[in-house]
């Protein structure tokens, strides 16, 4: 089996269902993981995605927050989700695919302001979260396992735009980048991305706070492709389309992909 993969923080996918569709339309992938979808389950405006040749849906979502979608022109089995730090929130969900992979899509906590638990709750629900990743791995040690999503954490120096400017700033503080790596071991996944273009600058956000975004640059690569070892191997032609984020009334994410050969 081989699919294309692309995951996309949305910021809300009925206000940007146009956007989600050209998407859908100008690139194909097999799957698509979005999150921030924004939206309860049955309010995801699935009839102009199924005409497209997307039949497949596995989500979890909200009113107003949060929310993963997996789209699928490829079938899927509802596997579940967890709700990592208790937060109640629509932050998870897996699917299984027909050949066996299991894929987890994310929209990890953004942490709030300020990178300190004692005077931001919010930080210390994105430390716990990803502390109860890593456990859940570790505990599960997954095979055939791809996770998608916003993870909300630039890890590499050359992630962002400046690294000695953002060491205290949320996304990309030493902590958050500790407990970031120790889920990804504790999963064994191989950053996809980072092994089909290991050098260079490389973002999948950009502030909307930026209004010369494309000029100032100022990005960091808060989206992820990961896999597990054993399929690791498969993942290839990874790239970030950058120009989406330049589309009309665009997410401030742009859309990751990578092309699986199982």
């Amino acid at each position: 089996m081989s699919f294309t993969l692309a995951t996309w923080n949305i910021n809300s996918v009925r206000l940007r269902e146009g956007l989600v569709r050209r998407l859908m339309q100008e690139e194909a992938p097999d799957i698509l993981c979005l999150q921030e979808c924004k939206s309860p389950v049955d309010k995801i405006p699935l009839e102009g995605f199924r005409a497209l040749g997307y039949g497949h849906m596995v989500a979890r979502g909200q009113k107003g927050y949060n929310g993963v979608a997996i789209l699928s022109k490829l079938p899927l089995e509802d596997v579940g989700d967890m709700d990592f730090a208790s937060l109640g929130h629509a932050r998870h969900v897996a699917a299984r695919l027909e050949n066996g992979v299991v894929i987890h899509n994310f929209y990890v906590p953004a942490g709030g302001d300020k990178p300190d638990r004692a005077v931001n709750e919010k930080f210390g629900q994105k430390l716990d979260y990803l502390t109860e990743m890593r456990d859940w791995f570790h505990g599960t040690r997954p095979e055939k396992a791809i996770l998608v999503g916003d993870l909300n954490i630039a890890p590499r120096e050359d992630d962002v735009w400046n690294h000695k400017q953002l060491l205290r700033i949320v996304s990309h503080t030493p902590i958050e980048v500790e407990h970031l790596a120790e889920m990804q071991d504790a999963g064994r996944f191989v950053d996809i991305t980072r092994k089909d273009i290991p050098e260079g600058n490389l973002y999948s956000w950009w502030s909307y706070r930026s209004p010369e975004w494309d000029k100032a640059d100022k990005g960091r690569r808060l989206d992820h492709i990961w896999a597990t070892p054993d399929i690791a191997a498969a993942g290839h032609d990874s790239r970030i389309l950058r120009d989406v984020r330049g589309w009309e009334q665009p997410s401030d994410h742009a859309p990751v992909f990578a092309r699986f050969d199982l």
